[in-house]
């Protein structure tokens, strides 16, 4: 018996080439998956796909802008044609954006919802008429704990992510008598390339960047960051079979920050 609880499924998973995205694409690789990378950014896509393929394991990387609705088509019909018909889809790819809802302009609100909002739409629009042709599907929503409460200076993006909630549920609700699961994860601060990009742009004198990196440590109650890892983890069982009696669910990742902060 293979104990891979993805053995020989294929699992898409967008903005696969950074941060969680990637976490998740290696942790899925290692569970038996086929992976299909979706990136804009095709050289970390290309990247991620040669570091699980070095590991002895199956990936394919997609050039691919989910914000617009034909190159999610195209990518969808390469993946099923390189490595067969998609079971598992997790929509990870976004962009973070810090601003109150004076200082954020028209148009970074716009590409915010575009890619945060509009992406996964997009992938569901194509990928879930599939899943109910073949009869199961698993979709993971990478949300966050800014669907769930009030963080300062980050208006366009907890609109983005309370959407990926709304989206979450009602996708689950419209599909669970079709053998379609849908849930979604809500991390919280989590220590990837984006937070060191951040932190070495707003603060680029050494012992400011350090405390500033402790401050966002000290934010979660548990005293530290997430690592990608740990989304990773918790996205393997949700798109397993193991969890095959969840779907609508909402899990905080969150070092404690939703419920004991």
């Amino acid at each position: 018996m293979n104990k891979q609880r993805m053995y020989n499924q294929v699992a898409v998973v967008t903005g696969g080439g950074h941060g969680i995205g990637q976490a998740i694409a290696r942790r899925f690789a290692v569970e038996g998956a086929k992976v299909a990378i979706w990136e804009v950014d095709d050289q970390s896509g290309q990247a991620t796909v040669a570091a699980i393929k070095s590991d002895g394991y199956k990936a394919s990387s997609f050039l691919c802008d989910v914000s617009i609705y034909e190159n999610v088509v195209a990518a969808a019909d390469a993946t099923e044609t390189s490595l067969g018909k998609v079971s598992i889809l997790v929509n990870n790819a976004g962009v973070a954006h810090i601003g109150t809802v004076e200082d954020t302009s028209e148009e970074d609100f716009d590409r915010v919802q575009r890619i945060n909002v509009k992406g996964p739409y997009n992938c569901m629009k194509v990928l879930v008429p599939r899943m109910v042709k073949n009869g199961s599907g698993s979709i993971l929503n990478l949300a966050s704990i800014a669907s769930k409460l009030g963080l300062a200076e980050r208006f366009a993006y907890s609109a983005s992510k309370g959407a990926v909630l709304a989206m979450t549920l009602s996708v689950a609700k419209d599909y669970v008598d079709k053998g379609i699961r849908c849930n979604c994860i809500c991390p919280g601060r989590v220590h990837t390339p984006f937070v060191d990009g951040y932190l070495e742009k707003y603060y680029p004198d050494d012992d400011e960047r350090a405390k500033a990196f402790r401050a966002l440590s000290d934010y979660q109650p548990m005293g530290r960051m997430g690592k990608p890892e740990e989304i990773a983890n918790l996205a393997a069982f949700l798109c397993s079979d193991e969890a095959s009696f969840i779907t609508g669910s909402a899990y905080d990742v969150d070092g404690g920050t939703i419920l004991i902060r």
